[in-house]
Parts: C-alpha cells; sequence; structure tokens
C-alpha cells in the first residue's frame, strides 16, 4: 500500500493514524505541495481534484481522507472500526461528516488563517463554524468517551487531527473539557503517531 501525503495535510495524518493503529505496512509518497504537485500531471491522474490523501493498494486507488478511511478500516479492520451493520455504521458516519464539514471549514480554515498558511479568509466565519463543531463533540463526549459505539472507531480518527491543533486557530480547548479529556485519551490508544 502506497499512501500519497503532505506532512502538514491533517486529511493525511487521519490515514496515517488509523494505518499505524491498524499495524498495517505501507509506503509514504511525499507530494511536493509548495511547488504545486498536487495540482500537475502525474498526480492529477491519481486524484484529479488535486489533493492529499491518496491510497494506491492493489492496483486501486482511492482518495479523500473519507474514502481512504473507509478502505483501510474495512480491508484491515474488520468490524470494529467500521462495522457493517447499518445502525453502527450510520452512527460511525456522522461524525465523518462533522470531521469534513464543521471540524474542516471551521478549526483547520481558521487555524490556516491565523497561521497565515490561508491567506485570506473569514476569520470569524470559520470560528463560529469550528465553535459549532466543538459544541456538537462536546455534546457527545460529555456523556461517552468516544464519538460512536463506545469503542474508538474511524469516527475518532476523523475528527481527531484538527481538533488536536484547535488552540493554533485561536480555540481555547479548555472551554471543552469533554473534548480535551478525549483529545488526552486519543493520543494513548496503541499506534498513535505524532502529526509530523
Amino acid at each position: 500500500m502506497k499512501l500519497y501525503m503532505t506532512e502538514g495535510s491533517g486529511n493525511a495524518y487521519k490515514v496515517r493514524l488509523l494505518l499505524s493503529m491498524l499495524d498495517v505496512p505501507y509506503e509514504k509518497a511525499i507530494v511536493d505541495f509548495k511547488s504545486g504537485e498536487h495540482k500537475k500531471e502525474p498526480f492529477l491522474k491519481l486524484n484529479p481534484r488535486g489533493q492529499v490523501p491518496v491510497v494506491e493498494d492493489g492496483g486501486r486507488t482511492f482518495w479523500g481522507s473519507t474514502a481512504c478511511l473507509a478502505y483501510v478500516a474495512r480491508k484491515h479492520g474488520g468490524e470494529k472500526w467500521l462495522p457493517t451493520e447499518p445502525t453502527a455504521m450510520a452512527e460511525v458516519m456522522q461524525w465523518l461528516e462533522v470531521a469534513q464539514n464543521e471540524l474542516h471549514y471551521g478549526l483547520q480554515w481558521a487555524r490556516g488563517v491565523v497561521t497565515k498558511i490561508r491567506a485570506v479568509g473569514n476569520l470569524e466565519e470559520y470560528s463560529q463554524y469550528g465553535r459549532n463543531g466543538l459544541a456538537l463533540l462536546e455534546g457527545r463526549l460529555a456523556k461517552n468517551e468516544w464519538l460512536a459505539l463506545g469503542r474508538p472507531t474511524i469516527a475518532d480518527v476523523a475528527c481527531y487531527p484538527y481538533v488536536s491543533v484547535a488552540p493554533e486557530g485561536n480555540f481555547r480547548l479548555e472551554d471543552y473539557p469533554a473534548v480535551m479529556a478525549w483529545v488526552k485519551r486519543f493520543g494513548a490508544l496503541p499506534g498513535w503517531v505524532k502529526r509530523v
């Protein structure tokens, strides 16, 4: 298996986390983001959207963190990380929606403006979106150790990267004690790896 990634990508980090937690061997293929490699051939043949991550395995290519997480979870994690029973699957998938919406467009984009990774953008709009996401997580985690099914799943893997660096976008995780405890719990899981 080969993972096309950049070191700084939170979406690629999600896939790296799951691969490590499942002890799946893989090859890293670092995409040169600064030179715009992700927007040029031959990378666009791997992902026409010009984004990381991309997983290449067994002659097939999958792009986008949600697709990559689902593929790795089902191929190597069995029912534990992404169950096939409809109710359980939906419980996991609803948090992947939060990861790709409130957390990405809120926490990550606010972080991008604050740290100058993203040159332009409406910081207040991103911040409100991010606070909405953190409030959703806090509401769930105040009564549950994990986001779905009472155990770690790809729901947690998908949400963790941007939440863990939320303070870089001027979010006060101290205002969300259940989220802070979850970040610590997640970081103690076997196979956890640093972002970079």
